[in-house]
């Protein structure tokens, strides 16, 4: 009976052991698991990652693909798109893009006009980690919004308004490149491109704008009508300038040879009529109906 019972307690404690064992596998599977789940990241294409270090307080980036870090002692706090991005300010409702409010900038000459305007640009992978530490992920509103809109209204303020919606424009998208570019660069951000969308003015502009179309329309409308009546002067100057030459040429001719009056007079009587040429003098004039009588 003894050694039955020692037998039984062998197999619970046996038994214990391998339950034991089991649970301790399956700890040791959650926290291999675990510490793999927290040393392991992956980063996307395009992107990069901040990895932070509490211990020592400084944070680096890592680039897309698989990476290992310390687990426990490194974590990934910020994930960066460093491809090209466009941000559009302006009312925009047909493209997927970041969109906020048009920039308001004076002119010159006091004119009020809104301006939507799309910047092209990119993270400097090589400087996200600074970037991250200096300025953070809304690098859009603390550094591209209120840049851009500084350049802007600086330089629109430069161009009295005729020089806005005109051929300057496009001068006035070089000038806010430039300078973006380099004010950006400052920040850890590239620009590639900065395009005027749109210029909208004010009512009162637009109607002046306008109306000085339509005066521009009747000017050249003006202009061409005087250029055709000159043309249509000269060409009847030049035309009175040939007849008075030809008289002047006949008239000579005429005194030159004076037979020939007698000959235009005689080929411009009726057919009905003979004409009997009695000397340089005189002509004689016949009806045709008393020369028939006279022949029977």
């Amino acid at each position: 009976m003894g050694d039955n019972t020692i037998n039984m307690n062998n197999y619970k404690f046996n038994k214990d052991l391998k339950g034991s064992n089991t649970l301790y596998i399956i700890i040791a599977v959650f926290a291999i698991i675990l510490l793999l789940q927290k040393s392991l990241v992956i980063v996307d294409v395009g992107t990069r990652t901040i990895v932070f270090t509490p211990i020592l307080g400084k944070t680096r980036s890592i680039s897309e693909g698989l990476h290992f870090i310390v687990p426990f002692l490194e974590y990934p706090i910020q994930k960066y798109d460093v491809r090209e991005q466009t941000y559009t300010m302006g009312a925009v409702s047909d493209e997927r893009v970041v969109g906020d409010q048009g920039i308001v900038a004076l002119t010159s000459d006091g004119q009020k006009i809104m301006m939507d305007m799309s910047l092209i640009y990119r993270l400097d992978p090589a400087t996200i980690a600074t970037m991250h530490q200096e300025i953070g992920p809304q690098y859009l509103d603390k550094i591209v919004r209120p840049q851009i809109r500084s350049i802007t209204r600086n330089i629109v303020a430069e161009y009295p308004v005729e020089k806005v919606y005109s051929e300057e424009r496009n001068e006035i998208q070089d000038k806010i490149y430039d300078r973006a570019q380099k004010e950006l660069n400052k920040y850890f951000i590239l620009v590639s491109k900065v395009l005027i969308r749109k210029i909208t003015f004010s009512p009162e502009f637009a109607k002046a704008v306008e109306q000085k179309q339509v005066a521009l329309q009747e000017a050249q409308r003006m202009k061409y009508v005087n250029q055709k009546e000159e043309l249509e002067k000269e060409r009847k100057i030049i035309e009175a300038s040939g007849i008075s030459k030809a008289y002047e040429i006949e008239g000579q001719t005429l005194r030159k040879y004076p037979e020939l009056i007698q000959m235009k007079y005689v080929n411009k009587l009726s057919p009905g009529v003979k004409t009997i040429i009695s000397d340089q003098a005189s002509i004689i004039n016949f009806p045709a109906d008393l020369l028939k009588e006279g022949k029977k």
